[in-house]
């Protein structure tokens, strides 16, 4: 599959490129386990062969994941709370109660109050998230974080990663299908900042949980 797309790519008029570009990048969202990212990197090995512009080698496939992006925030801002709000019969038992004694959904208000600025945080690092990015857009719309904020955050996000793709496309060349491990070793740093941010706010939430229960006794 993924060789019949370079192919057309590589065969295929400019704008019909970035349309394409644009394709991938929105069907990312959906189905982050298919390799779409290569054929950005192999756009930026074009750069070399066909008359590319960078800007909108850049912009197509961003404008593609960011709107992506905003559809699933949508659907989950709108129906996320009322499925989070069911009784817990109505989840599969062993996530439904491990979920809800972390976050329980009286105080899921608080909760997202409290976290909002790491949901921001998260979208505006998403695409460089290892493992997590399919999470953070249905997240950040359980959380009912500001649409606009959620897309201007998450636009940031995807125009710094497509950079990154077509330049390090363009920078390994003939070993562009090299990018997995060119992108990682900004992605790994990212990740674990990231982690260790939301693992200090989750025990620092969880420690002033415990303190109005012991008050109590």
């Amino acid at each position: 599959m993924l060789d019949s797309v370079i192919a057309y790519v590589q065969s295929a008029d400019p704008m019909a490129i970035y349309l394409f570009l644009f394709c991938i990048a929105f069907l990312k969202n959906f189905f982050p386990i298919v390799p779409f990212d290569a054929p950005i990197a192999f756009t930026g090995y074009l750069l070399f062969y066909k008359k590319l512009s960078i800007a909108l080698a850049v912009m197509w496939p961003s404008l593609g994941s960011t709107l992506g992006f905003m559809v699933i925030f949508f659907i989950s801002r709108k129906f996320g709370m009322i499925l989070y709000a069911r009784d817990t019969t109505s989840i599969p038992p062993r996530w439904g109660e491990k979920i809800h004694r972390v976050f329980p959904p009286a105080e899921i208000e608080f909760i997202r109050k409290r976290f909002a600025a790491h949901g921001y945080l998260a979208v505006l690092l998403n695409r460089f998230l290892l493992g997590s990015r399919s999470f953070i857009s249905p997240v950040t719309g359980l959380m009912h974080l500001n649409a606009f904020l959620v897309f201007l955050a998450s636009g940031i996000s995807a125009v710094f990663w497509n950079i990154l793709l077509v330049y390090g496309g363009y920078l390994l060349g003939k070993h562009w299908q090299n990018i997995g491990e060119f992108v990682v070793m900004y992605s790994i740093p990212v990740t674990l900042l990231f982690v260790v941010i939301i693992a200090i706010a989750v025990i620092k939430y969880r420690k002033e949980r415990k303190k109005p229960q012991q008050v109590n006794q």
